[in-house]
């Protein structure tokens, strides 16, 4: 006999989005994906990983840590050249004074999360999170032993909570919020002022603020692209260098914490990963030369350009775009002019079309058959063919 699992698995759901990619991955082996055999291979356009990889000054940054053997455990805080150079950041973008001593180093925004769930959370208690929201954000409420409650939110509150639904659910076992802004899967952000109406909302009632801000560097219009720090130093935000700086496989993030939990968060930090990649540490404080920024902000053009293509090509097919993304690469889909299940439809497309989508499942049951979630991180005549191939299967 094996031994019995632990309770805490039955409050974590599968990971469709990654069943999906499975699914895909099978399928574009497959003689109708072979170009040899006159096949069209699948284009994915499920997975939020942007095609451009980490730019050459961080790509000589890690040869160059290498090469000289700087390979050891950093303090789990982080290199404190690397907490100086984010707070610089976070002055020369958003004009914040961030201090460096409140900026903690991480294995990819994962396990800032997780710190920071684990910290802040005890068995039983409630944190609210909108749905739609990322899945993973939910598990790691549920892995500290707390309840994640979904809220509906729709696209007049631009799929985000709203001051109002916080006030509203509130009560004796909530703990806090975890938001996200820019949003996955819906690309939206909050904006500044209603931010600020929840941040205050929720010290009132002295709970926490986590803000997962993974996108923030991504964002496409002005009027939302501030951080959430702004508004006290009581707020929690989580943020990596996997979207913006485009190091998805070096697993690497921080977070910026009220002064109180930095020593805490440091010890949980110790315990459970020692430090992050040492490498992938050496190789990020090149992210912040002016080359390199440079580089990241013609990415971000390139983003918008795919997304102000793809929107309106979705729309001309009959899809549902209640909200215009305003940062990351996503958009959320109403599917429901084409099928009744998103699952079924994206899987559809993956046979028809050979393009790899994202049913609503993962996101929360609220409008989970009716919705998709589309990836624009791939290039532009990626989507326009895939846009080609949708119109054809339709």
């Amino acid at each position: 006999m094996s031994p019995p699992l632990a309770d805490r698995l039955r409050f974590i759901d599968p990971f469709y989005v990654m069943e999906c990619a499975k699914a895909a991955d099978e399928i574009a082996r497959s003689p109708a994906c072979d170009t040899a055999l006159g096949g069209r291979p699948m284009i994915y356009l499920n997975i939020g990983e942007p095609d451009f990889t980490a730019p050459p000054p961080v790509l000589q940054a890690a040869q160059a840590c290498l090469g000289a053997g700087r390979t050891q455990y950093t303090a789990a805080t982080g290199l404190p050249a690397l907490r100086e150079a984010i707070s610089q950041w976070y002055a020369q973008r958003f004009g914040l004074d961030v201090p460096a001593r409140r900026i903690v180093v991480t294995a990819g925004a994962s396990a800032a999360l997780q710190l920071a769930t684990l910290a802040l959370v005890n068995p039983g208690d409630e944190v609210l999170l909108p749905d739609p929201s990322y899945p993973c954000n939910r598990h790691f409420v549920a892995a500290a032993g707390g309840q994640a409650v979904l809220l509906p939110a729709g696209a007049e509150s631009r799929f985000q909570l709203d001051t109002a639904a916080v006030q509203a659910a509130w009560n004796p076992r909530t703990r806090g919020v975890l938001l996200a802004s820019p949003s996955n899967p819906t690309g939206t952000s909050i904006a500044p002022d209603e931010m600020g109406r929840i941040v205050q909302a929720v010290r009132e009632r002295n709970g926490f603020a986590i803000v997962d801000e993974i996108y923030l560097g991504l964002s496409y219009d002005d009027q939302f692209a501030a951080s959430a720090l702004q508004f006290g130093e009581d707020v929690i935000s989580i943020n990596s260098f996997s979207k913006y700086f485009s190091m998805t496989g070096w697993r690497l993030g921080w977070m910026v914490l009220p002064e109180r939990l930095v020593a805490p968060v440091e010890r949980l930090a110790q315990n459970l990963f020692i430090c992050a990649s040492s490498v992938a540490q050496q190789a990020a404080l090149a992210c912040f030369t002016p080359e390199a920024i440079a580089t990241y902000e013609d990415r971000r053009t390139a983003f918008r350009a795919r997304r102000d293509f793809i929107v309106p090509a979705l729309q001309q097919l009959g899809f549902g775009v209640p909200v215009v993304p305003d940062g990351a690469f996503y958009v959320w889909c109403d599917v429901s002019a084409h099928a009744s299940s998103s699952w079924d439809f994206c899987f559809d497309m993956m046979h028809k079309a050979h393009v790899a989508l994202t049913p609503g499942r993962d996101f929360g049951p609220q409008a989970g058959e009716r919705f998709m979630r589309l990836s624009f991180a791939n290039s532009l005549p990626q989507l326009q063919e895939a846009v080609r191939r949708l119109s054809q299967a339709l």
